[in-house]
This record gives structure tokens, sequence and C-alpha cells, in this order.
């Protein structure tokens, strides 16, 4: 190990213990988080400044600031599936009504939906007023070398019927869907929990005696796993102030300024997205200032991971402290979230790419039936999108081969897929927490009407 990286490592270290010594002073987590993302991408900078971005020495640093920024990662996916089962099954045991479940997941279910067609819309607006298309791009190495794996995964995606997706969230073995064997484990587990708890509830209607003991036993494996993503959560700073570090020194500015116009459409609608999240939750009576003050830091995690998942724990957490969501419906909106309807990267990514693409094949994207058409196909597809970095080429690779479009615009923007996934991924948590939200307000179903029933 050379100098340069002792001291680079250094330095990162003493960023970790300013952080460190603000946590002592109890600041907000919000603060924290804040404080984070600037230090980190300063560091990022300055390394990227004075090494460069393929430099030894930056690459060498960052595989040892990945132990602080992978690990966290890591620990935030140790917790999901036992977060989801046990939520699962003590909503379902906690239920009054055994109706009650069935109309949150529908709702749930029909707001991702309704948002992702909105976010395909606005993808299809804002890429035609922009003017941007596939035709002046020209693939680059390592865009070229990515066309033989594209094409493989698309031959093996066009074949997916609808039915066949759906079938994928049965649990057909539980225990590998717990270890997230397939993109669509987190459903699987949410189905598995919501099973468990009917289960459990029948249980205690047939035998009183075990009614007692169930509900304890519930609610103490609730309380533990629900104190450990508090443990994890206290680590949230020092996670973002690795993964941004590791963000800002190995994006390349040549590939930001090659494509830069596709990123900043990208954003643009990102942007209005997130304005259509701020209007639905004022629709509900919740400030969209508010809403997105209490909501930051999980957006900050979801921009650095670049995984709607791994963000689950945060996601639920923020649901019920912040927003006095109910447990059931928050965990319920974070796990649907990250796989069904996810605004990012299964609604404006896959619109944008089929409209850059379509007058290469001689057709309008503002044709009324190309639109309407697209727009049915990507809400449909939306289901069982992988909630990690790569969801949204997956859900191009359904797209754009049922919309007869090539998907070789995948592999030309593959240099920049990172800089845009980071938005992209946080517009998919925001989506899913607007869904949690809205499906308490319409309910009438929050922590606060709740508290003042029991009194």
């Amino acid at each position: 190990m050379s100098i340069a990286v002792i001291a680079a490592i250094a330095v990162f270290l003493g960023v970790l213990f300013i952080l460190f010594h603000q946590q002592q002073k109890e600041h907000k987590l919000s603060r924290l988080v804040l404080i984070g993302l600037i230090l980190g991408s300063a560091y990022g900078f300055l390394m990227q400044s004075y090494f460069g971005v393929d430099s030894q020495v930056t690459a060498e640093a960052l595989s040892w600031i990945a132990i602080v920024g992978g690990g966290y990662v890591a620990l935030l996916k140790m917790v999901i599936m036992p977060l989801v089962l046990v939520s699962m099954v003590a909503a379902v045991v906690k239920l009054d009504k055994g109706g009650s479940l069935g109309k949150i997941s529908s709702l749930t279910i029909f707001i991702l939906m309704a948002t992702t067609a909105v976010a395909a819309l606005i993808g299809i607006l804002v890429t035609s007023i922009s003017g941007i298309s596939a035709e002046g791009l020209i693939a680059g190495s390592r865009e070229t070398a990515q066309m033989a794996v594209l094409d493989t995964k698309a031959a093996s995606i066009a074949d997916l019927t609808v039915p066949q997706m759906l079938l994928s969230f049965i649990p057909v073995n539980p225990f590998a869907d717990l270890a997230g064997a397939r993109s669509t484990s987190i459903i699987a587990v949410v189905i598995f929990g919501i099973l468990l708890g009917i289960a459990a509830r029948k249980v205690m209607h047939e035998k009183e005696q075990l009614e007692s003991p169930i509900r304890t036993f519930v609610e103490g494996a609730q309380a533990i796993v629900m104190r450990l993503v508090k443990m994890i959560m206290a680590l949230t700073p020092y996670g973002i102030a690795a993964l941004m570090a590791k963000v800002v020194a190995s994006s390349s500015g040549a590939d930001m300024l090659n494509l830069l116009g596709f990123i900043l459409a990208s954003y643009v609608a990102i942007l209005l997205m997130f304005v259509v999240h701020g209007m639905l939750v004022a629709m509900v009576g919740v400030s969209p200032l508010d809403y997105f003050r209490k909501i930051w830091p999980v957006l900050t995690f979801a921009f650095s991971s670049r995984s709607s998942a791994a963000t689950i724990p945060l996601n639920v957490e923020a649901q019920v402290t912040q927003l006095n969501v109910p447990p059931a419906i928050a965990n319920l909106a974070a796990s649907f979230g990250a796989t069904i309807g996810q605004n990012g990267c299964a609604g404006i990514y896959p619109a944008m790419l089929a409209v850059m693409v379509a007058p290469s094949m001689g057709i309008d994207p503002l044709d009324l039936h190309f639109m309407l058409s697209l727009i049915a196909i990507v809400t449909i597809s939306s289901f069982g999108i992988a909630g990690v970095g790569g969801g949204a080429t997956f859900a191009a690779l359904i797209v754009l081969p049922a919309m007869g479009l090539p998907v070789a615009i995948v592999a030309l923007l593959i240099s920049i897929e990172p800089l845009i996934d980071m938005a992209r991924t946080a517009l998919n948590v925001s989506g899913s927490m607007t869904a949690g939200t809205m499906t308490s307000r319409l309910l009438k179903q929050t922590t606060e009407n709740q508290t003042a029933e029991q009194q």
C-alpha cells in the first residue's frame, strides 16, 4: 500500500471522526445525513481532482472506503427480509377487521400503478419536447461490450408473459425467497408473511388459549427487528459519506458531457414527478414541504445507494415515525414499492428510451396510439422490477421489445446509467412513501387517529 493511499484513507477516517463528533452532540438524523453528504462529496471531489478517476490510488483507497459504504448497505439488506416477514405477520395479526388488509393492499398497488403511468407520460413528453433521440449516439468500446449481454437478456425476457410474471410472485420456496434468490423475492415474502399472519389469526380464533402467546411472540419479534433497524440507522451518516465519496470520485466528467442532453432531460422528468408526488400528498392534507423535509434522509440514502430494496428499513421507519403512517400500511407500501410501480426505473426510464428510439423506426412518438400503448405496457411491466441497481435496465428490456423497438439503446447509455439511476431510485422510494401516505389518509388510518381512539 502506497503512502498516497494511506494518506487518502487517513483523510477519510478524519471525515468519519468529524461525523462521530457531530453525532455525540445529538443532532437530528437529517442534519447528520446532510453533513455526511457534504463531507463525502467534498472528499470524492478532492480525490478525483488530485489523483484522477482512473488512478490506482483512487481505486485502492475507494476499495477500503467501500468497507464503510458497502458494509452499511449490507447491514440494511440483512434486515430487509426479517423486517418484511415479521411486519407482514404482525400487520395481519393486529388487524381488527379482516377486510382491512385487502383494502390497504388494493389501494396501495393502485396508487403505485397510477403514479407509474403518470411518470411514463412525463417521460414521453419531456423526451419529445427536448428533442433528444438515439440517432446521434455512438457506441464506445464499453457500450459495444454490453451489446451481446443485453441481447441475451432481451431474448430471455421477451418470452416472459404477464401470467408468468404474476406466478413468479408466489413463494414456492419461502426459504429461498428469504435469501433473496429471485428478483420478486420481496413480493413473495410479503405474500408468505400475509398468509402466515392469516393462519395465525385462524389459530387464535380456533384456540383462544393460544391468542395471548401468539400476540406476545409477534409483538416481541417485531420490537426486536425494529430495534435492529434503529441500530443500523444510527450508521446512516457514515454510510452516506462513504457512498457519496465513491460516487463523486469515480464519476467520469467525459461520460457526463457525452450524453449531457439525456442526463438533463432525465433529471427534468424526475423533478417533475417529484412535483406530482408533492401535489398528491397535498390532496390528502399533507404539506408537500413538510413531507419532503421529513423523508429527505431516506431519499439521500436511496440516491447514494441506488437500491430501492436496501432503503426499505429506512422507508418504513420514516413513514411510521415521521408521517404517522400505521406500520401495516408503511410495510406494505415500502415492500410493494420496491418491486411494483417504480416511478423512476420502471416508469420514466423505459418510456424515455422508447421515445428516443421510435423516430429511427419511422414511428411518431407523439402518436396517440403509440403513447397509450407505451403507457399501458410500462404500467403493466412495472410489476416485479427488481428494487436494486439495474432494475431500470430490466424494465427497458421488457418494454422495448414489447413495443417492437430495438434494445441497443440500453447499451449505448450504459456509461451514464449510474448518474441517472441515483435520482431514479430516490424517485422510486418517494413514490412508495407517497402511496403509503395517501393510503393511510384516504382510509383514515394514521397513528394519530389510532392513538386518539385508544384514549
